[in-house]
Order: structure tokens, then sequence, then C-alpha cells
């Protein structure tokens, strides 16, 4: 039984200093910071409190096939519609609960490049302390080995996951090819650290780790709690309303199970449920004041949604690789990452420079996967064979399997965007999400440069390459960026520098919807940076 079963207290709280929407890295770092200071906070979750001790039975749903959803995602509640030249399946990689879709993550942290600021009204210098915290906060195992990595100022707060055999595999390829490889920065515990065990092995990291040595973000509701905090689940906000003025956001006006509808007033209110929800909400609170949705003067809420596509290939090799003995990645390259055109010399052979036609690639990252193929526990589960025969079958399909996958950067496009569709309504009534999106020519070409430098390295290994995917059967990473965008301009953006919606003097965003760019990098690290800036802004207000 979860601990959402126990019918709880779902009435307002009388007093607020702080209304947090949302339960994931943002709101839960936002929410601890502000509790720890003083502040009297209610945090909003549409989804459930989840039971720690039921994650090995989620595991083992995640690996037998045909069990459903793993947490508990679809139905009406989550139900949203798709248009566009690409359908996007909203609902493969997002958990609704307390700790977010932090529940499902991978767990790969790296801050953003200096060059991917150039678009935003702040710079890397205004994120970096705030990095090194959330660093501490979400506890990054790492190593200082990347020279394509911004400057730092304190190693990380653990030391590094050695690169796993299949690592060493690569590295041969790369040594002769002049392809850097290096660490990847983890939200998982190499040793034991803030009350949690070191990694003990599980492998199914995404999309659920047992032990919780991965960084969940219901650690940091339970942090907030203890600071007294306010924690109430399975409770969809529908709307905000404001004022007379429409100058402030006066109350969250949230459902619950019972069938009643309630009202959290609070001085404050700072939005985190991610960049499809975040949007979907100030376009629900629409008002006579604000008739194309809350805090949306500008008409870019919803707009510039961006995501990183996934490119990749993979096949067989005639050596053993070790397929899936480690469940995330240990090792990358950001080498093409600010050059995405330059090629590269080595000891006995090169990469030719980008000659394509049309647009140049944008920035990608490439990085060396652990977990090619199946693992014996799927083949095992999926077949129909018992005994030796099966023994045989594991014998013959397990173990040579090899692939590099790689993150493409999205650049903002006007008509990519997150609105209503009032024909498809929730379990609330509530229009749902609908999600227009679109490829443009010069994100294609990244993904043929990325899928044209692992073509040369599983080539150069000796790999019967037997899939690619590129251009034409690229699918999304799910990192939900740039709906509510930063900016110093209202007419063409939703918060300012200090995460504060220019509309309204006491709504705050914190989440990857204030991405201005998304780079090519997995974005959880800068929205925990960002949360924590913005809960010391509206600490300033308080």
């Amino acid at each position: 039984m979860s601990a959402s079963d126990e019918t709880p207290d779902r009435t307002p709280s009388e007093r607020a200093d702080v209304c947090v929407v949302g339960s994931g890295p943002a709101g839960a770092l936002t929410a601890h910071r502000l509790a720890e200071r003083g502040y009297a906070v209610v945090v909003l979750e549409a989804g459930e409190r989840f039971d720690f001790e039921d994650r090995t039975r989620r595991m083992e749903r995640a690996i037998r096939p045909g069990l459903g959803s793993v947490w508990e995602m679809g139905g009406e509640r989550d139900d949203y519609t798709s248009a566009g030249e690409k359908y996007y399946p909203l609902n493969a990689a997002r958990v609704k609960g307390v700790g977010g879709t932090t529940l499902h993550w991978q767990g790969m942290v790296m801050r953003f490049h200096e060059s991917d600021f150039e678009p935003w009204p702040i710079d890397y210098e205004d994120l970096r302390p705030y990095y090194a915290e959330a660093e501490a906060a979400l506890g990054v195992a790492g190593a200082d080995d990347n020279p394509f990595a911004p400057p730092r100022e304190d190693p990380f707060p653990m030391a590094g996951f050695e690169p796993s055999y299949s690592d060493s595999v690569f590295a041969e390829a790369c040594e002769r090819l002049g392809v850097a490889m290096h660490s990847v920065p983890n939200a998982r515990n190499s040793e034991g650290y803030d009350d949690r065990s070191a990694c003990v092995g599980y492998g199914t990291c995404k999309p659920v780790c047992p032990s919780g040595a991965k960084y969940s973000a219901d650690h940091h509701v339970e942090k907030a709690e203890d600071e007294g905090a306010r924690v109430i689940d399975r409770a969809p906000v529908q709307r905000l309303e404001h004022d007379d003025s429409g100058e402030r956001v006066t109350a969250a006006v949230y459902a619950t199970p019972d069938g009643e509808t309630h009202r959290q007033e609070a001085r404050e209110f700072v939005l985190a449920a991610g960049g499809v929800e975040t949007p979907r909400l100030l376009l629900l609170s629409e008002s006579d004041e604000y008739p194309d949705g809350l805090a949306n003067t500008s008409g870019a809420v919803g707009r510039y949604f961006m995501d990183h596509l996934f490119g990749g290939a993979g096949g067989t090799l005639d050596r053993e690789t070790r397929q899936n003995h480690v469940g995330f990645i240990t090792s990358e390259c950001h080498q093409f990452y600010d050059d995405p055109a330059r090629g590269a010399s080595g000891t006995d052979g090169e990469i030719p420079a980008w000659s394509g036609e049309g647009p140049e690639p944008d920035r990608f990252k490439l990085e060396f996967l652990n977990y090619a193929g199946p693992s014996p526990v799927e083949m095992a589960l999926s077949g129909n064979e018992f005994g030796d025969d099966l023994l045989d079958s594991l014998r013959e399909g397990y173990g040579n399997s090899i692939a590099m996958g790689g993150l493409v950067g999205q650049r903002p496009r006007k008509q990519n965007r997150i609105e209503l569709d009032p024909e498809t309504t929730d379990d609330h009534g509530n229009p749902v999400p609908k999600i227009h999106w679109h490829l443009d020519d010069r994100t294609r070409a990244s993904l043929r440069r990325a899928n044209e430098i692992q073509h040369a390295i599983l080539d150069d290994l000796g790999v019967d390459i037997s899939w690619t995917v590129g251009p034409d059967e690229t699918g999304p990473a799910f990192h939900h960026m740039g709906t509510t965008r930063m900016g110093t301009d209202p007419d063409s953006s939703v918060v300012n520098t200090r995460l504060r919606t220019h509309d309204l003097r006491n709504l705050s965003v914190a989440s990857s919807s204030v991405f201005v760019t998304s780079g090519a990098l997995n974005p959880t690290l800068t929205i925990a940076a960002l949360a924590l800036k913005a809960a010391d802004h509206v600490e300033e207000r308080l």
C-alpha cells in the first residue's frame, strides 16, 4: 500500500508564505531551501506519494514484459494530444508523483557549457555558485577529466565511477581516430552520501533505482518536511487566481480525491511543474485581465518548446562487450559540442570534417552506451524456451552487443509549442496539453553528423552495425524546455532574470521551461541550479 492510500488531510494551510506547485527536483529544492530558512511552505503535487519500500516490486515490473506503467502513468489524468510533423509520446518518460521524473531518470548531471548561455540574459558565472550547490544537494559523483567542460571551483562531492568494460573497448577505436573520451558526472552515489547507500548495481537505473543510490527529489521533499514544509499529494492545481489589479496571484485552486476543490493562499507562488504542465496551468488560468492565459501578455507561454533528440547506432562485435553490466553511462564525448563540424585525427585514422550540404550541424554530445542490446533477464523473460535450450540461446545471443548514443540540441522555434486541446479533457474536465513538435533542417544535419562519427568509431572497431537512429527515426529524450522562457523584454519572454514573471509580482517559475536554448546536455543540474536561484529571489521578496 502506498502512503497516499491513507487519506491524509488535504485541506489548505491557514498560513503559507510560499506555495510551490510540483515536487520534482525544482519544486523539492525550492521548498527545502525556503523551509530551512524558516518560511511556511506548502507544496501541491498532482501525483501520489510512492512508498520507497515498494521500489523492488517496481523494478520487477520494469524487467517483466507487459506489466504496464512502472510509475502509474496513464488514463484520463495524464491524457494529451500531439500535432505537427512528429508525434510526441509525452507519457513515455514522465512521472507524476512526489519526486517527479527523477523517480524515472537516468541520473546524468553536467553543467551547461559557457557557450550555451550566449543567447540567455544570464551567463555561466551567474549560475556557477548555484551549480556547485546543486551538485552538493543532489550528490554528484564525477571526475575533473573533461577538457571541454566549463571551469569549476571545487572537486565533485564524490569520486566518479570507473569506466565500464565496454568503455575500454571503445577507447581503442577512439585513440586511433582522435576522439576524446571522458567521464560522466552522475547523480548517484559512488560511496555512501547524504544517508543514502552507494550504488549496488541493480542495473535498472531507468526506470527505477531500488536502492536509492540514484538521487530522486523525494529525498529533498522529506528534508523540506523535516524543516516544517507541508506536502499535499494527489492535489492537481486546476488554476491560479489573481487580485483585482492583476498584479499578484492570490490562490492556487486544487482538487482532491474526495471530489472537493480547495484554495491555497500564499504570499509567493512558485511553479515547478515542468515544461509541459507549467504552461498548461498558466493557459488554464485565463481571466478577464489575462484572456490568453496568466502571465502571457507576451504570447510566449507555451511557445518555443524544445527537446533533445536521440541519435545512435549499434550492432554486434566478435568479442565480449559485457552489455548491461552497468545500467548508466560512464563515458561520453563533448569534443564536437562547440564545433560540430570539426574533424579529428588520431594515431591511426581520422574523423573527416563535416562536408554535408545544407545547414551546418548544431551542437551535440556523444555517449558510449553500457546498456546496448537486451539483458539476459530480458531475454529469458521474453522467450519461450526453458532449460538447456534457453541457456544455449542466451549464450548465442547475449554478450557481444555494443552501441553509441548521443543528444542533439534543438533551437527555439515559435511553432513548437504547448497549447490547450479543448476537444480532449482530463479527469477534472480541463483541456489536456496539445504538443506541436517539428524538426528543422539544422537539427537533421546535427543528427546526420552525430551518426557519421558514431559509424566511424563502430566501423573502426569492426562492429556489424545493425541499427541506426538518425534524422528519420529519431525520438525525444523527454527533456521539456523553453515554454516560459527567460528574458529582459516583457514583450517576448515570460520570466525575468530572477525567475519572476514579468506580469505578476509574486509568481516565479523554477523549471526547464525558462530555458532560452536547449544546448545538448542533460538539463537537470541546470534546473536544480535555477531552482536554488529562484528560491533566493523569492526570499528577497518575503
